[in-house]
């Protein structure tokens, strides 16, 4: 006798299928995914059934039980995996208080840096953007010995207009 039998596998699944189901729903705490998991036994039954067909019901139950632990483990990680990545998107979450006052800033920078003449803007972002002394020099053609000179004296008019802007005054140094 087979289980790959129609008739033989008919009367196998319909003997077992509530057993299945009652342990899966057991295991999982719950009938909501019992009935896949049963379908998923009765599937590798069918599809590769046990050697010896007398120890039948306890290849069931092993076999649920692997199936109900495989998807409780798949469960615990989706759960991990949402609760982190709800936990990135909380850190990504800006109040629109947060944006006006950082759009006050850009804004600012902005218009500092328009105040500027052309190579110490040039120079001050070259150097906030990650380039070397070299670099700077090269794009802007100043002597590369030159390049900490301007962007010290770049910064501090840069901080000095800031602070006049914010309402710190021009003595502030």
């Amino acid at each position: 006798m087979t289980v790959k039998e129609p008739e033989n596998f008919r009367q196998v699944f319909y003997r077992y299928y509530p057993v299945v189901c009652r342990q899966a729903a057991y295991l999982l705490g719950g009938t909501e995914a019992a009935e896949d998991i049963a379908q998923e036994v009765f599937l590798k039954l069918y599809y590769s059934p046990p050697q010896e067909f007398t120890g039948l019901s306890g290849w069931l139950a092993r076999v649920t039980a692997n199936l109900s632990f495989n998807y409780l483990k798949q469960q615990k990680n989706r759960r991990q995996r949402e609760l982190k990545s709800a936990g990135d998107e909380a850190k990504n979450v800006y109040s629109i208080e947060d944006r006006i006052l950082k759009n006050n800033d850009v804004r600012m920078v902005r218009e500092i840096l328009d105040q500027l003449n052309e190579r110490d803007r040039m120079s001050l972002l070259l150097k906030f953007s990650g380039y070397s002394y070299r670099e700077i020099a090269e794009i802007t053609g100043a002597e590369t010995s030159s390049v900490g000179t301007i962007l010290a004296r770049a910064q501090a008019r840069f901080k000095m207009l800031f602070l006049q802007k914010e309402g710190g005054g021009s003595d502030v140094l």
